[in-house]
């Protein structure tokens, strides 16, 4: 087969360009030739409602997906953690990199108290009910938007702080320091939470292409990292057993021990309010990953899981 362009397909927002620019380079010091595609998608137009208020699990994978089935685009990246459990026909995943700092945190503009009712902004369940699970007399308000939009919000209001993925803002400059409350965007500083289970996935960058296109799937095979191939698949099969998609309480988080070839899991499922919280913290050897998701979700449903995703699946059409 003839030497082809690799169209990279991109959301429009910094981080995204970001992350496909990063894609771009390790292809490129491979040899292989590219070009970056910007595309607007539905996740970044609509944000005066809750993500999961839209239906849609694969809101910033979507128009992505419809671009790459059409032929317009050959590769499309993403945050790992945005993307849904199962791919659409004809779509798989080509290479998981290596993953960035798995925490997340909170930025504020001081050292917020937290024994004092405070205001907690953020536009995602899992954040909100494992922070309701810590500080139940606290608000938390909806903050939608890509990583830009939501720090420029939290600059013009006066919230005690808002959660983001650390990963996120390394990429594109915008983590403050931490101790003088001085980033490079202003007068934020931030605190690691370490505390909170981060979402499946969290911190990775998966790159995606059509299942019938060996000269794509091949050049992308040599980007993937196979320590954090494996740690996001547990995570994510953890995700798809509790049949959470993107909108339920649901952390996972895999840790990888080379020492002993060993995996460290922390899996959480919380109740919307943060009022009921199921975990599950174990550590296998390597031998016993192929199932460990699955597994770690099947003690969590029968441990009360399965009523409480009801609950939640109730919650959520209302």
């Amino acid at each position: 087969m003839a030497e082809k362009t690799i169209r990279i397909g991109t959301r429009d927002s910094e981080l995204a360009l970001w992350q496909a620019h990063t894609v771009e380079k390790k292809l490129n010091d491979l040899g292989y030739k590219t070009e970056i595609v910007a595309v607007k998608s539905t996740g970044d137009i609509i944000l005066d409602k809750p993500l999961y208020e839209l239906g849609i699990t694969g809101i910033f994978t979507k128009t992505l997906d419809i671009a790459m089935i059409n032929g317009s685009i050959d590769i499309a990246v993403h945050s790992m953690k945005d993307v849904p459990t199962a791919l659409p026909k004809g779509i798989v995943q080509a290479a998981v990199l290596e993953r960035a700092n798995v925490l997340d945190i909170l930025v504020h503009k001081g050292n917020p108290d937290f024994a004092n009712p405070s205001t907690i902004a953020t536009g995602s369940l899992r954040r909100q009910a494992q922070w309701f699970n810590k500080y139940p007399n606290h608000t938390v308000v909806d903050l939608r938007g890509n990583v830009n939009t939501r720090m420029q919000k939290l600059q013009d209001n006066n919230w005690d702080g808002a959660v983001f993925a650390a990963a996120g803002l390394e990429r594109i400059n915008l983590k403050p320091s931490l101790s003088e409350g001085k980033g490079e965007n202003g007068n934020f500083s931030y605190t690691d939470l370490d505390w909170m289970v981060p979402a499946p996935a969290q911190g990775a960058m998966l790159v995606v292409a059509m299942e019938n296109d060996n000269y794509t799937l091949d050049a992308l095979s040599q980007l993937n990292h196979i320590e954090t191939e494996i740690c996001t698949y547990i995570e994510r099969q953890f995700l798809r057993t509790l049949e959470g998609g993107c909108t339920a309480p649901i952390g996972a988080l895999v840790r990888y021990n080379e020492d002993e070839d060993t995996l460290h899991f922390q899996g959480v499922l919380l109740s919307i309010d943060g009022k009921q919280k199921l975990e599950i913290d174990k550590t296998v050897d390597i031998a016993e990953w192929k199932k460990l998701g699955f597994f770690s979700a099947q003690e969590i449903l029968n441990n009360g899981g399965e009523e409480l995703m009801a609950s939640i699946k109730e919650l959520l059409k209302k």
